[in-house]
């Protein structure tokens, strides 16, 4: 089997203003990709590109995709470890268009020999539940919106901080004000804070019994995680820290963290991603799934993964119930509330509509 074409489509999913404390998306910067082959079989892909956390934008990912598609043409998909090692010899970085192209080579692989990726992968279905996230807004928006998310069946609340450490406890406090404490709620960061900020702001935070807090410091900071810990009881989790496994094995031995998050955009897609939940694991450190602003494509691809991935025990996959104002995916993850599921379907089970791809921008390799 040789790869005889790939088609490269700007994905863009127009979606409500997203605040983050690094800054605002308006729409989902994404990229699909569709490798097809001599056999009759493509593979699909799909990133989300989130400028201020991976330092790619849409347009990188359209100019870097047109030269990863001249160095596969013509040579064999079901080579994996091969085809990626290129990539990465090419181009040092660009994890998340790596990643759209990783995804596109699993998807092959899984319909070429039949089955769904879940189990091409060596996984089993189980049981998961996404949390949903609140962006950043006044403590009182805030608020309203978290009693609604509960009232609507919400599993647990993911919420954006990473601004002013006073401010951010002023938005857990009527947070849980609001919704009480029976439902599980995480924050997260953004790097936002620096090391003294993230220690005014978690320790003003436990009273607020807080699950996690993802990435509270610049990456920068990696070597004052240990010293956070200290200071606090409010759990650390490494989102930006966190490309690789190597990272992660140089995160574990400092004791530096008690879980990772791992997603695609960083860690150039499944093949590392399944590098990163076995070193965690080595060191009994629970990883979490999670992602940039993807459409329920790539969402399924993550789900696959996490079937496939025993130490991925937290699920953040709400990225295209944020605010994506249109769904152009046949297939994909499916929603029962909260719930998660995907069909049997070969490989990731999951395409973009035709009509929304031909809307879109485009390039034949």
């Amino acid at each position: 089997m040789i790869i005889k074409e790939i088609e490269i489509y700007r994905l863009s999913i127009p979606m409500e203003p997203f605040v983050i404390a690094t800054g605002t998306m308006d729409y989902a910067q994404n990229t699909f990709v569709k490798i097809s082959t001599d056999a009759g079989i493509y593979g699909v892909g799909e990133c989300s590109a989130f400028p201020m956390i991976v330092g790619e934008t849409q347009n990188t990912c359209l100019a870097v995709a047109q030269d990863f598609a001249k160095i596969w043409k013509g040579k064999n998909p079901l080579d994996i470890p091969a085809r990626l090692a290129e990539l990465h010899l090419y181009i040092a970085g660009n994890a998340t268009i790596k990643s759209a192209f990783d995804m596109a080579l699993y998807d092959l692989a899984a319909k070429a020999a039949g089955l769904p990726l879940y189990q091409f992968l060596g996984g089993k279905k189980r049981d998961i539940v996404t949390d949903i996230t609140l962006g950043i807004a006044s403590p009182e928006e805030m608020a309203a919106k978290a009693l609604t998310l509960k009232e609507s069946g919400a599993f647990a609340l993911k919420v954006k901080l990473g601004k002013n450490p006073q401010d951010d406890i002023a938005r857990i406090k009527a947070i849980r004000q609001a919704v009480g404490f029976d439902i599980p709620v995480r924050i997260d960061a953004n790097q936002g804070w620096s090391f003294e900020g993230a220690v005014e702001a978690l320790q003003g935070l436990e009273p607020y019994k807080i699950q996690f807090c993802e990435q509270p410091m610049r990456t920068y900071n990696d070597h004052l995680l240990p010293e956070l810990r200290t200071q606090t009881i409010v759990p650390i989790m490494a989102d930006e820290s966190v490309y690789s496994h190597y990272d992660a094995e140089r995160l574990c031995k400092a004791d530096a963290c008690d879980y990772i998050n791992i997603k695609f955009s960083k860690s150039s897609g499944i093949y590392e991603a399944l590098k990163i939940q076995a070193v965690a694991a080595e060191y009994n450190i629970p990883c979490m799934i999670g992602g940039m602003l993807e459409s329920r494509l790539a969402l399924a691809a993550k789900v696959h993964f996490a079937y496939a991935a025993p130490n991925v025990k937290f699920y953040d996959l709400d990225t295209c119930m944020v605010g994506h104002l249109e769904d152009p995916v046949i297939g994909g993850i499916l929603y029962n509330g909260y719930e998660i599921t995907i069909s049997d379907s070969l490989g990731i089970g999951a395409d973009i509509r035709k009509e929304f791809l031909d809307k879109c921008e485009k390039w034949v390799i």
